[in-house]
């Protein structure tokens, strides 16, 4: 698979003089990363990928340890064969990152040398993949949404809130069932917390 893939960084030649690390796994240096906002991988159009296999491509960026930390950032396919990342948010030391699997000749120096690695996996494992690039984003997206959604709830109840004995002369059916408002701040707050835990708490 030598020679399937390039790199196009701005302001700089296209590279692809990625190094095998596996019979599956290739990387390549991107030299003074500290201006590189986005990064192009793309197939060369030398070979295809065999059937039912793509590239899973990831980033790394040296950590304070030194140790490279590598995040997933998506896929390249015989029928999406080139990408653009964006990679600025990803340059710093970021929790949880992916775990290394790339077996390096040589160890990442200690300056600001970033590299990108793509390892040729199964479609079905790739797809199931989460960009990190996308996950906070999409993380605070849902947050904001929610936390939106559930202050307009509570908003609209307690804009009807009215103390128990006013119910009748504001036109309430006495057959009618209510909810304190506090069991709404109750689940308000329960909500938003568990939102905040796993932002795909609900789809269970």
């Amino acid at each position: 698979m030598a020679g399937m893939f390039g790199v196009i960084v701005s302001g700089k030649l296209v590279q692809t003089n990625f190094e095998v690390v596996g019979d599956t796994r290739f990387v390549i240096t991107l030299t003074d990363a500290d201006s590189i906002n986005h990064v192009v991988v793309f197939m060369t159009g030398t070979l295809p990928f065999p059937d039912d296999l793509g590239g899973a491509v990831y980033f790394s960026w040296p950590s304070p340890e030194g140790a490279p930390e590598w995040h997933f950032l998506g896929t390249i396919t015989n029928q999406k064969p080139s990408a653009i990342f964006k990679i600025s948010g990803l340059k710093t030391n970021m929790p949880a990152p992916s775990q290394n699997p790339f077996l390096l000749s040589h160890p990442q120096q200690s300056s600001h040398h970033a590299q990108i690695g793509i390892s040729a996996e199964p479609l079905q494992v790739i797809n199931g993949l989460t960009p990190a690039t996308n996950a906070a984003s999409t993380q605070s997206w849902q947050l904001e949404f929610a936390q939106s959604m559930c202050e307009s709830v509570h908003n609209f109840c307690s804009s009807y809130a009215r103390p128990l004995e006013q119910l009748p002369a504001a036109g309430y059916s006495p057959n009618e069932s209510f909810v304190p408002i506090g069991t709404l701040v109750t689940w308000y707050n329960n909500f938003t917390r568990k939102l905040q835990q796993n932002t795909n708490f609900w789809r269970k």
